[in-house]
């Protein structure tokens, strides 16, 4: 995955693509597609990081998923290469995190941008492509035995998307910390008591 995370392209795209790709990001920066925060890297802005909400009513409900967008150097006649970095059990998502969709393959046009290609790996969550399955596992159950599909995607998501954070200023903080912190601090006076009702069982006997 670390090579997936260092490739830059900034150099090998004309200005002018660099000028339309970011101003492209701060749109979506601004004005956000539902369920999906983008988070721009200023130094290398073919980085394209965004953080997608499970849908509703899929096994990827209240997960939240990292994908990155990596840029090859004949971008945008090129499609970029997609990338789950949080783990995922999904038809069209390999070991590795590649995407296989055919938005970014056969059916790739320069025009299509950066909005269509997130709303894309969102709608795969939705309706996930047994045919061109990377993930052959998940293929299989998709098609022959449907509830163990979602009870595996649905493990992985408890497991590996709950605990995403979403930095701050790319996407609304997650309503769980100040109840996290609540539970903390009620273990920590359980504990406390705990120590209490000892001590006094030694005083006492020593009396």
């Amino acid at each position: 995955m670390a090579a997936v995370s260092s490739i830059s392209n900034v150099e090998n795209l004309s200005p002018q693509i660099i000028r339309q790709l970011t101003k492209e990001l701060h749109e979506l920066v601004s004005e956000p597609p539902e369920g999906i925060k983008v988070q721009i890297n200023e130094e290398d802005v073919t980085d394209i990081q965004a953080y997608i909400d499970g849908p509703a009513g899929t096994p990827y409900a209240g997960g939240v998923f990292r994908v990155k967008l990596a840029l090859g150097k004949d971008f945008p006649q090129g499609p970029p290469k997609g990338f789950f970095l949080t783990r995922v059990f999904h038809p069209n998502v390999a070991k590795n995190g590649e995407i296989c969709v055919n938005t970014l393959k056969k059916d790739w046009r320069p025009d299509l941008g950066i909005k269509h290609i997130l709303l894309t790996v969102k709608c795969l969550l939705i309706v996930p492509n047994a045919e061109s399955a990377l993930n052959e596992e998940a293929g299989k159950l998709l098609l022959e035995h449907y509830e163990d599909y979602c009870q595996r995607a649905r493990m992985m998501t408890e497991i590996h998307a709950l605990a995403t954070k979403v930095p701050k200023g790319c996407a609304s903080d997650s309503t769980d910390g100040p109840t996290a912190k609540k539970h903390a601090s009620d273990k920590k006076v359980a504990a406390d008591k705990k120590k209490l009702m000892k001590d006094k069982k030694r005083t006492l006997k020593r009396l």
